[in-house]
């Protein structure tokens, strides 16, 4: 289902967990700054929060619930909140790569959203169109933000990533986002589980011109596969074709540079940039 800028229901959710919040503080007749004082958050984030702009962390429902004597009540939307950060296309995508022990992606038009820095992102939506709002803006970059947490997750994950060179050279925010998001790739590079690839403008023959996939295997099931494109995203399940696309990345893997010289390669193109 194809979903546009503003056709998602994450906001509303977000804006009813807040009117909830709002009518239990109420009733125990607490103010902002009050109830902010008890859960050890500030008056700004509980106004946030209730105006549906903040998302609220699975720790702060937790300890509103108690103190609202809400009675579950809050703790019950934590996975309907939770979800929220995310628009609805991606929403089981995103299920599915919390649990992933492997995950595998090529690009051609952006860096990876698993390894994009909070300026680079922040770019990446502030130039959608059509044009989001701040509020959607700064609730999808927190969420892009929250993805991350799979590459830090322990049991480590093995995670692959080759990209298109010239996705290296693209300066989409401006230049100072491109060293920073390029310095950010070296680091996440020298991760034990974490393969980074160049692919090389210059190659003559390139597996993935059909466009940009994500390959994933969640904890005890087989391997799917991932596409997204204007708006739209198809999860493919069917073994033949997820193989088909599997046998693809092993092609796009050994025509692309090693880990070493696409680091290598990363920390020449920041030198230059």
């Amino acid at each position: 289902m194809a979903v546009g800028a503003q056709d998602d229901s994450g906001t509303e959710i977000l804006k009813g967990f807040g009117r909830q919040l709002k009518l239990l503080r109420e009733r125990s007749g607490l103010t902002q700054a009050e109830l902010g004082r008890q859960l050890g958050y500030s008056e700004d984030l509980i106004s946030s929060v209730e105006l549906g702009r903040r998302l609220a962390q699975p720790e702060f429902i937790d300890k509103a619930d108690d103190v609202l004597g809400a009675g579950g009540m809050l703790a019950a939307l934590k996975r309907s909140v939770a979800g929220a950060r995310f628009p609805a296309f991606f929403r089981d995508f995103a299920r599915l790569e919390a649990e992933a022990v492997e995950r595998y992606a090529y690009d051609n038009m952006v860096i990876n959203g698993l390894l994009q820095t909070e300026d680079y992102a922040r770019a990446l939506f502030t130039m959608r169109r059509p044009l989001l709002d701040e509020d959607t803006i700064e609730q999808r970059v927190a969420a892009r933000m929250a993805r991350r947490e799979v590459i830090d997750r322990r049991p480590s994950p093995l995670l692959g990533f080759v990209i298109e060179e010239v996705v290296l050279q693209r300066p989409l925010g401006r230049e100072q986002v491109l060293c920073g998001q390029l310095r950010h790739l070296l680091n996440i590079g020298q991760l034990r589980h974490v393969e980074i690839q160049v692919m090389p403008t210059s190659r003559s023959d390139n597996a993935g011109v059909a466009g940009p996939f994500t390959l994933l295997t969640p904890k005890g099931r087989q391997q799917v596969a991932y596409l997204e494109g204007q708006g739209r995203s198809t999860l493919i399940t069917d073994t033949e074709e997820v193989r088909a696309i599997a046998s693809r990345y092993g092609i796009i893997r050994a025509q692309a540079l090693t880990p070493e010289e696409s680091l290598a390669f990363i920390e020449k193109s920041l030198g230059e940039a």
